[in-house]
């Protein structure tokens, strides 16, 4: 990345060791490099970066050909903390003057990173920069901007848009699976209360009330359910546990997590395990001895 001095006053990111490239550095295109610490264990493996030597080449996107230019490492870069900082690795940070000049850079994509002076608002800083670089561009009134402008509320409202769509998803997904278990559910129960019609006539004939008997069959569903709930809960906690030992995604089971999951499938069987538990609660004793 071909940045200028002033990059991390942006950026989150930090130095671990060394420093970042001045400005005079930058301004005189001094062959200078920030690396991080992966970039710097395939180059140096293991021996201290700062003030060593590497070169960067560059097929380049003109007419020159392929192009060579050697650097120093004057510092190491930590990125911030985030949801992927640990898929994007190796980053090599050089002076924008310095890989216009040696690196034959294809200039048809430069951001600005653009942060408002205190006590200015967004939408003046906004109009400021849109004026200033549509005069740099030639365009005239009327004509449309061939650029982008991108806010950071801008970056959140399409994060939020997409996390809602998977949301949507999942739910979705989520209610499909419940519906399917629930079929399966009452499949089982329907099997359960047709072979133990006799226990249920004899269960009757012998005092058991109505309501006995439909809480006899929502207690085994619910059971069902709840077991099909805990071994969902240890695969998920294993997955878990998989990404945090080997991924950079954090992530986490939290309590209310795990309580709303293991009542979610006790509903699910009492729900689907009222109709064939009040089936067989319905049943009349004399018929129900006779079952053969």
């Amino acid at each position: 990345m071909a940045v200028t001095d002033s990059y991390l006053e942006f950026d989150n990111g930090d130095l671990t060791d060394g420093r970042w490239f001045t400005a005079t550095e930058n301004y005189r295109a001094r062959n200078v490099a920030v690396i991080d610490s992966a970039t710097a264990l395939d180059l140096f493996e293991g021996r201290d970066p700062v003030g060593k030597d590497f070169v960067i080449s560059s097929p380049g996107f003109g007419v020159t050909g392929a192009s060579d230019a050697p650097f120093q490492v004057v510092g190491i870069y930590r990125p911030p903390a985030n949801l992927f900082a640990g898929f994007a690795t190796h980053y090599v940070f050089i002076p924008f003057p310095t890989a216009y000049k040696d690196l034959d850079i294809w200039d048809r994509l430069i951001g600005f990173a653009v942060r408002p002076n205190p006590g200015v608002p967004l939408e003046t800083a906004l109009d400021a920069v849109e004026a200033r670089l549509r005069e740099l561009r030639g365009l005239k009134p009327g004509q449309e901007s061939n650029f982008a402008l991108v806010t950071q509320d801008q970056v959140m409202d399409l994060w939020n848009q997409l996390t809602g769509v998977l949301f949507t998803v999942m739910v979705a997904l989520s209610s499909v699976g419940l519906m399917v278990g629930g079929v399966g559910v009452i499949g089982i129960m329907m099997i359960s209360v047709t072979e133990r019609t006799r226990e249920i006539g004899l269960r009757k004939s012998m005092g058991a009330r109505r309501r006995d008997i439909l809480w006899q069959f929502l207690v085994e569903a619910s059971t069902l359910t709840l077991i099909g709930g805990f071994c969902g809960l240890f695969l998920g906690g294993a997955i878990v546990w998989g990404l945090n030992r080997w991924t950079p995604v954090p992530a986490e089971a939290p309590l209310w997590a795990i309580v709303v999951a293991l009542a979610a499938s006790a509903f699910t069987g009492i729900g689907f395990g009222l109709f064939p538990a009040s089936r067989g609660a319905r049943l009349d004793p004399v018929d129900a001895l006779r079952y053969e």
